[in-house]
This record gives structure tokens, sequence and C-alpha cells, in this order.
């Protein structure tokens, strides 16, 4: 396979991030087809060339294709971007799954678990599509606004293939995204999935008003937490120190515009759960990612108490203020 940029990709999925991409890959020249499961919303957005919901204030450029024929979908695609949600990836790529071209890699940038599966993104594209589709993730701290602001920023093509991931690397880096390689594909899904999770308690401790030291504190506490679950499921430490690791999580967990963190902090300051997340039209990955979270904590026998926490504050009602006093109460040990 020769290892130059892929010019012809499919991007399935308009949300914020499949949006952003396609602006990227457009302004450098490669061609691009965007999908959606709603052909109403895909309409809208092609009509006003912008899209209003989960991009707003952007100009789409004029060569992106939209495509709402699913037959159509993946036409001539080298590449194909997975931008759906994990907790709709299964249903999206089943109806799909016919149209999915021969040979063609696709890459997730979706970060989550599956619940009741505890399988991670690239595990559902398998499960789905079966073992012989080339997968690969493109993760790390991106958000959208600031990519197509054309901020800086960095992100981390992973891939059991190398030469897949060098093409991914070469075919999304412009002057503004600097991507780079890892094979460790489990601990980049890992890593991306469950820094929601931290980023929802970052919010709690927001909106309660806990403080620096305490946003501090969870961000190191919450990284040995992530750490140690992606080592018992076969993990490579070095992953979680970097881009996708740490540098995910900082960035999730101070921007005033991330979804978790701004779920957690409605939740700090007394919203209930269904209010908090209805206050926002993109999913938050993270509500659900925690129940996955608990899930393979119990599976491994790993210690995560901040992740028990948010769970217990999400999903059994317990108060922010009570779990923060359990969290600060517990047993007394070494770093």
């Amino acid at each position: 396979m020769p290892q130059e940029e892929l010019r012809n990709v499919s991007i399935i999925g308009d949300g914020g991030m499949g949006t952003v991409l396609a602006i990227l890959l457009c302004e450098k020249g490669i061609a691009v087809r965007m999908w959606g499961h709603d052909a109403e919303q895909l309409a809208d957005i092609e009509r006003r060339r912008e899209n209003t919901k989960f991009l707003p204030g952007y100009r789409l450029p004029t060569a992106l294709v939209f495509e709402s024929e699913d037959d159509r979908a993946m036409a001539g695609a080298e590449l194909v971007v997975s931008a759906v949600p994990c907790q709709y990836m299964r249903r999206v790529w089943s109806r799909l799954k016919a149209r999915v071209p021969s040979g063609v890699p696709i890459v997730s940038v979706a970060k989550g678990i599956e619940n009741g599966t505890l399988l991670r993104p690239t595990q559902i594209l398998a499960d789905v599509l079966g073992d012989d589709v080339s997968t690969a993730v493109l993760s790390g701290p991106t958000i959208a606004d600031e990519l197509a602001r054309r901020l800086p920023a960095t992100a981390c093509a992973a891939a059991e293939d190398e030469r897949l991931a060098v093409r991914i690397q070469k075919t999304f880096t412009c002057p503004w995204l600097r991507v780079y390689t890892n094979p460790d594909v489990v601990g980049v899904e890992l890593a991306g999935a469950m820094k929601n999770v931290i980023a929802i308690a970052a919010g709690i401790i927001d909106g309660v008003r806990a403080g620096d030291n305490a946003k501090a504190a969870l961000l190191a506490r919450g990284l040995a937490e992530i750490t140690r679950l992606g080592l018992a499921m076969g993990a490579t430490e070095q992953t979680f120190a970097g881009l996708t690791g740490l540098g995910d999580l900082v960035t999730t967990c101070i921007s005033p515009s991330g979804r978790n963190r701004s779920f957690g902090e409605r939740i700090g300051r007394g919203l209930p759960r269904a209010e908090a997340q209805g206050a926002t039209d993109s999913v938050v990955e993270g509500i659900a990612t925690c129940e996955s979270v608990a899930a393979l904590a119990s599976r491994h026998r790993v210690e995560m108490p901040i992740a028990r926490a948010v769970y217990e504050v999400l999903f059994e009602n317990k108060p922010v203020r009570s779990a923060i006093d359990d969290l600060m109460s517990r047993r007394l040990k070494a770093e």
C-alpha cells in the first residue's frame, strides 16, 4: 500500500466532528462526500451550507458533496470516516453494511464504549461488518469549533496496520492539525472514552465551585483510574501520558464548550440528569460510557472510585456533596 494521503473520503455522520473534518479535507483539495441518517437534516445543511445544529457559524465548502442515499454514501471512497456516536454505531453500520466497498478502511472518530456489549468503536465495526474490514482510530484533543477556527491542534491516528496509520496521518495533517501515529488501538480508544466520564466529574466540580485544587486532584487521580483500567485491558501505559490520554483529558476537563464538562456543571448546580442532558442537542457520550466503565471496572476488578462516584450521582441519585465527601474520606494510602 503506497503511503500517501487518500484523495477520496466518505464521512458517515453529520455531527460537529464529521463536519469539521469535511471542511479540513475539502480545504486540502480532497474529494469529500458526507452522509447523514436523517435526510431532512442533511438537506437543511446542504441548503444553508452551514451545520447550524452542530457547528454553527462556519460556511461549508462548495466542493463538499452531501449524499442522503445509502447506496451512494461511500461510492468511490478510498477511506471512510465513521463520525457516528458510539451508542448509535451498531444501528448505522447495520443499515450500511451491504454498501461498504471491499478493501476500503474505516477510521472511527467516536469516543465511547457500547452499553451491554462493552465493545470499543473499532470492535463494534468488526462485530457488524466482519473482521476482514480494516479499521483505525483518529482521536485526541480536537474540539471541533477550534479546528474550524484553524487554531493549532494535534491528534493521533491509531491502527494495528502501521501503513494505514501513516496514510491516515498524511490525509488529515494540515497547517493547523498535526497528526501522530500510535499502534495502541486499545489504549487510544479506552482513553478517549473514559476521559468523558472524568470530564463529567470536572464539570460537577465547576458546578459546586470546589476550586482549582480539586480540579487538579481530579485530573491526576482520574488519569490514574483511566490508566489502571487500560492496563488491565491490554493497553500500553505510555498511551495514557500522550495526546489521546492526558492531552484529551485536559482539554475535555477545562474547555468551557465541552459537552461532557458542561453537562457535569449543570449536574453540580443541581439540575436533574434529564434536564441537564436536554440542555444540548449534542450527544453527551460520557453518560452512557459511565455505565460501561462501571461494568468494565467490575469485570476486570479495577478500583475506579471517581468513575464510580459519577455513576452513583447519575444513576443512583446520590447527592453530589455526599459523593465528594465520600471520595475525600476514603482510606488513606500511598499515591
